[in-house]
């Protein structure tokens, strides 16, 4: 994960995450993005912004390795 942490502006942002992931498994990702672009093609783009950085945490929260220091 080459990308900048997500930026988190509630703690909603870390349960949506986690509810997808419950709900999509591996799929949560696509899922967010989906979401992501349906925002986007709606014109709301506080949505798509918010949606995309649950993608980057459902990346985050579901990867095999840290990410990051580690100390």
């Amino acid at each position: 994960m080459d990308e900048l942490p997500p930026y988190l502006a509630d703690a909603g942002q870390v349960a949506d995450a986690a509810e997808l992931i419950l709900m999509f498994g591996e799929e949560a990702g696509y899922e967010a993005a989906s979401r992501a672009d349906r925002s986007r093609g709606l014109g709301n783009t506080i949505h798509y912004c918010r949606w995309r950085q649950i993608e980057r945490l459902v990346m985050l929260m579901t990867a095999d390795e840290a990410v990051g220091t580690v100390h």
